[in-house]
Formats: structure tokens, sequence, C-alpha cells
């Protein structure tokens, strides 16, 4: 189930609002520019799709938000826990970092858990499979994928040359919850 958890940004230990309705985590992230949204997973992929299966799937999707936004290149992250590179791409992917483009997801598969710096606040967004985010440009973040992986995810991009992440260094990822 999605679910969105707001922690202080200077206190890790409790959160300061949580919620598992869409509605709720929409409204909230919708006021801070995030766009998330619900959206139909419903394409058999099998036990382990490779990124072109996934495309054909969900291009109505992908051509959808083309549409809308003039985004430029597309591709799929899927992670399973017995992939050898998981415990590098988790640490990778746990420092906290910006991205000069929206940063679009949208999960057909597993979980993953988006963590956003906005303000003097933390938003923790637990996406699973339907779930669509996009983290406006210059919004540090992190991603948690957890230790033992399970998800794919149609990655969504305004340039041509994918994912780049700015990292700023911080720390403070380290600090807060972390999928188990």
């Amino acid at each position: 189930m999605s679910a969105l958890t707001i922690f202080s940004d200077t206190e890790a230990s409790q959160p300061v609002w949580h919620s598992t309705d869409a509605n709720e985590i929409q409204q909230r992230l919708n006021a801070k520019n995030v766009r998330f949204e619900r959206w139909e997973a419903d394409r058999d992929l099998g036990d382990n799709p490779d990124a072109e299966t996934v495309i054909k799937a969900y291009q109505h999707a992908i051509d959808r938000l083309v549409a809308e936004k003039g985004y430029q290149s597309w591709d799929v992250l899927s992670m399973r826990a017995d992939n050898p590179q998981k415990e590098v791409l988790r640490t990778k992917f746990l420092n906290e970092h910006t991205h000069s483009e929206d940063e679009v997801r949208f999960f057909v598969e597993g979980a993953g858990l988006f963590c956003l710096h906005i303000g003097n606040e933390i938003y923790q967004v637990l996406c699973e499979k339907n779930d669509l985010i996009s983290v406006p440009e210059g919004t540090p973040h992190w991603f948690d994928m957890g230790s033992q992986p399970h998800f794919t995810a149609i990655r969504i991009f305004d340039n041509q040359e994918g994912w780049i992440a700015n990292f700023t260094g911080d720390d403070i990822a380290d600090a807060y919850p972390r999928l188990a």
C-alpha cells in the first residue's frame, strides 16, 4: 500500500504526519509541486520482465506523458534481490541528490521509497505498483530500494542522456528510516 510519512528535517525519530490514503498523499505532495497519481499497471509482465517487454506493455502511458510534457527519452529500471549489483546501486541512490529535470517514475511492479527534502521537511513516499511520481527538478531527494529489492519502474526523462544526478554531499539520508 502506498504511503506518505512526513518528518521534520531535524527530527528523524518522530513523524509529524502519515497516511496511506492515495487522495491525501496526492493532495499533500501536489501542494509541494510533486506530482503523485495512481495509474493502472495492469499488464502481465511475467516473473522477470526485460525492458522491451515493459516498454511495449506501457507505451500508451509513456505516450500520454510525452504528449503532456514533451519528454524525450525513457528506460526501465528493474531490480531483484538476486541482482549482484543491488548493494552498489542501493548505496548510490541513498545519497541525497538533485536533477536538472523532473524525475518521473511509473511503478509497474513492486515498491521503492522516495525521500524528498523540501524546505524543512522530509517526505517519505512509499511508491508501489500503480504509482506515478514526478519529483520537480532541483528537489533534493534520495531513493531506497530496500535490502531485498523487487520493483520495476519506467523512468521518463527531459533529455536524451537519461539519469544524471548532482549529489549534494549531505548525509541527511543516513538519519531517516529505510526500507527493510
